[in-house]
């Protein structure tokens, strides 16, 4: 699809400056635009591209002004905030792009499932017994919604995600490919004979509204009650949350975290990748654990920030690290230090 300079500049309620003709059909960065694409320029650091790009059109701040002639002469469209701006296009033509409305005819759908308007499901998708699909949503090729599942308006289930039963997902949700919601929980329990029984898995998932789950997320269902994905939760790839964990409102997690069974973590949380954080614990809200941390006792304080393994506050890690570099050094001079005093020692002795 093509768009003229000035059909995005009305969108973005900006305003143009140069050739509102100009016509893009794609999207690139700055420093790779070629003729026909659209790009902008928010960050200073990449204000130097702007002169050689050859984007036909690109999206700037609208206090931008160019300190020398730009060599391929592009469509500028000025706007309040040019990474937003862009933002807004990129969301957009993911719309266009996913726009997929229809039921594939490989799609097999229980006679007993509900199904809304305007919903997508691909080829080979499976909805279980008495699963509710409302009006928008679409879901990819591969994919599986177990029975009693629902799936609320407008969310995206991309290809290959396994939904298992009774798992409920909000409205207006992202569920990339890989993603299994509503697996057993890890529970066993030692025996008599020393091996391990299987404690069964009886509840289900909740993920509420807004939600994004990145790829190969997995989220298992709880033993009993709900393990909960609270409204505007933002996880990344490969995430493990174990059963009846509780995420507040619009916590982000980075990639490869592991979260273990019943650990309730607040609102407003961001938690880095390959963070480690054992069952049974409290994170108040507001809290953020950098990344590679081992979080093996609750937080409690509002906003406390922690690193290390296992952790402490922020501040302490740095000055203890500081130290730590230091050891080596430190090491030498308690050598030198032991050589003195045993030299001491034999004069006196002599």
């Amino acid at each position: 699809m093509e768009f003229s300079a000035d059909q995005i500049s009305q969108l973005l309620e900006g305003s143009v400056e140069g050739n509102g003709n100009t016509t893009v059909s794609t999207l690139s960065k700055i420093e790779e635009g070629k003729k026909g694409s659209l790009s902008f320029l928010a960050n200073p650091k990449y204000t130097e591209y702007i002169y050689d790009t050859e984007a036909s059109t690109v999206i700037v701040g609208k206090d931008f002004k160019a300190e020398r002639k730009l060599k391929h002469n592009p469509t500028l469209i000025k706007v309040e905030d040019a990474y937003a701006a862009f933002g807004k296009l990129l969301e957009m033509y993911n719309q266009v792009k996913n726009n997929k409305v229809g039921i594939s005819s490989t799609a097999i759908v229980s006679e007993s499932a509900s199904i809304g308007e305007n919903v997508y499901l691909g080829e080979n998708v499976v909805i279980g017994d008495n699963t509710k699909i409302a009006d928008g949503v679409k879901i990819f090729p591969n994919s599986f919604i177990g029975d009693n599942a629902s799936i609320e308006t407008n969310t995206t289930v991309f290809a290959g995600a396994k939904i298992y039963s009774e798992t409920q997902i909000g409205k207006e949700c992202v569920i990339h490919s890989g993603v299994i919601l509503g697996a057993d929980g890890f529970g066993f329990a030692p025996n008599s004979e020393n091996n391990y029984k299987k404690v069964p898995q009886i509840g289900n998932v909740i993920i509420e509204d807004y939600v994004e789950i990145g790829a190969n997320t997995c989220i298992d269902r709880a033993t009993l009650g709900s393990t909960i994905i609270r409204k505007g939760v933002k996880l990344d790839n490969l995430i493990q949350i174990a059963h009846n964990v509780d995420i507040g409102e619009n916590t982000v997690i980075a990639a490869q975290t592991g979260i273990a069974g019943s650990t309730k973590i607040g609102k407003n949380c961001m938690i880095g990748g390959q963070v480690g954080i054992v069952g049974h614990l409290k994170i108040a809200g507001e809290v953020k654990i950098a990344a590679q941390s081992g979080i093996g006792h609750s937080i409690e304080e509002k906003g406390a920030i922690v690193q290390g393994s296992p952790s402490i506050p922020i501040g302490d890690y740095k000055r203890s690290y500081v130290m730590f570099r230091k050891l080596p050094s430190m090491a030498s001079q308690i050598r030198e230090l032991e050589k003195q005093i045993e030299e001491l020692k034999s004069s006196v002795s002599s």
